[in-house]
């Protein structure tokens, strides 16, 4: 067994836990539009607690690679889209199981396409897969969940689509802060361990 098979265990259990959390959280902010600064038909709260989901995805694809970041996707998904359904899903309320079923379908499809692009940027600069990734995600992410849960329903959702899209991406670029620190934590960690 490797040396480092537990540290890098214990690592993939707090991201997929985290990944599960965001995605509990985010599910229940998006249904509170933000009452301030005449935003309610352009923003949620949602917007800004889940981009944090692209940046555990590009941690675990820089850390893992590519296929133990699809195993954290499918890890969130189940865990983060069975809380939801339990925690803040109102069985009574159509527009709160379309938010299920929207969150479930769009997370997984834009994660899955974000490890993708994610590793064909990957040797760039240590900049350019995080960025494009979580963009490119973020867009199919927006669209596909804003339209499952809300087209049809009278609630304004591509006005708060393109609000939440420009948050994501907002979010994106201040993300690359904390994926930096914590690349270099991980990668100073593992090199303590083998000198």
């Amino acid at each position: 067994m490797p040396t480092d098979f537990k540290p890098n265990r214990n690592l993939f259990i707090i991201l997929s836990f985290t990944m599960g959390v965001v995605i509990i959280i985010s599910n229940y902010l998006v249904q509170f539009p933000i009452n301030k600064f005449n935003l309610q038909n352009v923003l949620t709260y949602g917007a800004f607690s889940y981009p944090i989901t692209f940046l555990i995805t590009d941690l675990a694809n820089r850390r893992f690679g590519k296929e133990k970041a699809r195993k954290l996707v499918y890890f969130g998904f189940i865990f983060g889209i069975l809380l939801t359904l339990f925690v803040s899903t109102n069985f009574e309320d159509v527009i709160s199981i379309r938010i299920a079923i929207g969150s479930g379908v769009a997370f997984l499809v834009a994660q899955l396409i974000d490890i993708e692009i994610f590793q064909k940027f990957r040797n760039n600069i240590w900049f350019v897969a995080p960025v494009t990734s979580s963009i490119f995600g973020s867009i199919i992410d927006t669209f596909l969940f804003f339209s499952i849960s809300f087209l049809g329903t009278g609630i304004p959702w591509v006005t708060l689509a393109f609000g939440d899209l420009f948050v994501k991406i907002l979010m994106a670029f201040l993300m690359l802060i904390p994926f930096r620190l914590l690349i270099i934590k991980i990668a100073d960690k593992n090199k303590r361990k083998f000198s």
